[in-house]
């Protein structure tokens, strides 16, 4: 059956898909459809490559936001072990934006930190859409802090459009509580692992993401802002969304080439939406390599690299003129 979530540029794939469905569901195939079978699914398989590795930066914000795409709740079950989920700020109310826990990886016991957006309208309402109050970040950050007494490595799935901007989040710190999670997890003395799984938006995905490794998935994007809010402040209207998501240049790809994140993570052909054990797998090893890779590091350099590893980002040269140039008129 046709997924009801199609994206415009994937509609081709699923016409062929769904014929290819009906030549295979034949009780018997004579030689000339066996033939058909193999060239459509050669066909098939050229045309997902052809579309997904030719997608501009907005249509990679619709597979992003893909209803289908694995969310942390899918991960937790495909990729953990275990998972014992860690309640509450000890301050105001539990975020369920934000779920955190102790979880194990191949045996690996770790601190996990995710956001959650649901996918019903029932399980939206309960997470908020993925988008925090400040309760979130301080229960987020109260759990890393016990992770690193611990001596726990913390992992950090991000998948948020942005933390909640209400009059109710303002007025109980949302700012603050956002950047003093940027100063503390900058200076945690353990491995941190950050990976954006769906939408990175700006200081929302950022009071998570301040980590040692910082991945993210193939047609994920982490951004200081959505195309549509660029287009609205500098072209006044939504409808240059496109234009604002090339000029951001917040693809994986991008942010890669650019040195702000260590790795692109590949997706299955066609999207982590159309596989997601094969994306969790993918994942996994990815997580598993950056642990293993991250404790072999003393803590004390550790976190000395952390921190230079974020004052770097932004850093750029002007291009001035070279000292034995003349000096202007």
């Amino acid at each position: 059956m046709p997924s009801l979530n199609q994206l415009p540029f994937e509609r081709d794939i699923y016409e062929l898909e769904e014929q290819l469905q009906k030549l295979e569901s034949q009780p018997e195939p004579t030689s000339v459809t066996k033939d058909a079978i193999r060239k459509m699914r050669v066909e098939l398989t050229r045309m997902k490559r052809e579309v997904f590795e030719n997608l501009d930066a907005w249509e990679t914000v619709q597979v992003a936001r893909h209803p289908e795409r694995p969310q942390t709740l899918d991960y937790i079950e495909l990729v953990f072990d275990e998972f014992v989920e860690l309640h509450g700020d000890r301050a105001y109310r539990d975020d369920r934006s934000i779920l955190t826990g102790f979880a194990k990886l191949d045996g690996q016991k770790i601190m996990f930190v995710g956001q959650q957006k649901g996918r019903d309208l029932k399980e939206r309402n309960e997470h908020n859409y993925g988008m925090a109050h400040p309760e979130g970040y301080r229960k987020a950050l109260s759990k890393m802090q016990m992770a690193a007494k611990f001596g726990l490595p913390i992992v950090c799935f991000i998948d948020t459009p942005g933390a909640y901007p209400g009059v109710g989040a303002e007025e109980r710190g949302q700012a603050y509580n956002i950047a003093l999670n940027l100063r503390e997890m900058s200076r945690l003395r353990t491995p941190i692992v950050c990976v954006v799984i769906g939408e990175g938006g700006s200081g929302g995905a950022l009071g998570i993401g301040i980590g040692d490794f910082v991945g993210v998935l193939e047609f994920a994007y982490y951004s200081v802002i959505s195309p549509e809010g660029c287009a609205g402040i500098l072209w006044k209207h939504v409808r240059f969304k496109d234009q604002a998501a090339r000029a951001l240049r917040f693809t994986a790809k991008d942010l890669f080439e650019l040195g702000v994140i260590d790795e692109a993570v590949p997706e299955p052909l066609g999207g982590a939406h159309r596989d997601h054990r094969q994306m969790a797998t993918t994942l996994k090893g990815t997580l598993n390599a950056a642990i293993q890779d991250l404790l072999k590091i003393p803590v004390d350099e550790l976190v000395d690299r952390r921190y230079e590893k974020f004052r770097r980002i932004g850093v750029f040269d002007e291009g001035g003129l070279p000292d034995d140039a003349a000096a202007p008129d």
